[in-house]
């Protein structure tokens, strides 16, 4: 998920003493935003068996939606047990974003994917960075893009939390508003369709990347490479026919094409036991 936003231009710093002012607050703006202290080590669930919802062989279980931008929707494809996203389709070429959605729905689960980026990238987006991304809890309408609470995949933002018509809380600084195992309670959905919380830090690294999503009724933990670095908690959705909102607890596992080449593989779900 990634919605252009205008960036106001800087004024001239006019005197040495603004300059060090600016450079003091940077630094330590940038070090409650990467210091390693402000994420967790996930190992409970590191050896645990999984079930496999991609079988490595076909999109069974998996169903595909695009919007009308592009000409060829054949989005997703199974490549040595790795799904390859936009795998035929030219660089630079305008292309539809999509999805692959699952058919059936989960509720308290660990989801367990690998990513890497490939090479190429598409019209609109050609000039950005890379972007896409998993959704959880899925519902509604198969529209691009549908609701949902939403970890992002994209170049130097993995991690970050995104509530797509829906509402949810995490933990932030009260400085610099990203994700916080300690921080303050902030909450964020309706009226705005899109709402998103930094992660704590970007642990992404060339190559396979590891996705971790433990999702708890309505509250779900994300890890990239076993780093704990963002949390949606107290997931709410709109009921029309109760008026009002109530727990988001389940729903449908999406994966994003979005204008980017990534290859997805070992996608897999362990039930949770509650008590």
């Amino acid at each position: 998920m990634h919605l252009n936003v205008g960036k106001p231009k800087e004024p001239i710093l006019k005197t040495q003493s603004q300059f060090i002012m600016k450079s003091i607050f940077v630094i330590i703006l940038f070090s409650f935003t990467c210091l390693p202290g402000n994420a967790q080590t996930l190992s409970e669930f590191g050896n645990n068996k999984h079930e496999k919802i991609f079988n490595g062989k076909n999109l069974d279980g998996w169903y595909q939606i695009t919007d009308d931008k592009g000409t060829d929707k054949n989005l997703f494809v199974v490549e040595h047990e790795t799904i390859h996203v936009y795998a035929s389709q030219e660089a630079k070429s305008t292309q539809s974003f999509g999805a692959i959605i699952t058919e059936k729905e989960f509720q308290n689960y660990v989801l367990t994917l690998e990513y890497k980026w490939g090479e190429k990238k598409f019209k609109p987006r050609d000039e950005y960075v890379r972007d896409a991304g998993v959704l959880i809890h899925m519902f509604g309408e198969n529209i691009i893009w549908p609701s949902g609470i939403e970890c992002q995949i994209q170049e130097g933002d993995t991690g970050d939390l995104w509530i797509i018509k829906t509402k949810a809380s995490t933990k932030v600084h009260p400085m610099n508003k990203n994700y916080d195992v300690a921080g303050e309670i902030r909450t964020l959905g309706a009226p705005k369709e899109y709402n998103r919380f930094p992660r704590s830090y970007c642990w992404e690294k060339p190559e396979w990347n590891k996705i971790v999503l433990v999702v708890k009724g309505d509250h779900a933990q994300f890890y990239i490479n076993d780093k704990l670095v963002n949390e949606a908690i107290d997931m709410k959705k709109w009921d029309p026919g109760q008026d009002k909102l109530i727990p988001l607890t389940k729903g449908k596992i999406l994966l994003q094409a979005e204008g980017s080449e990534i290859f997805y593989r070992n996608i897999a779900v362990q039930d949770i036991k509650t008590e």
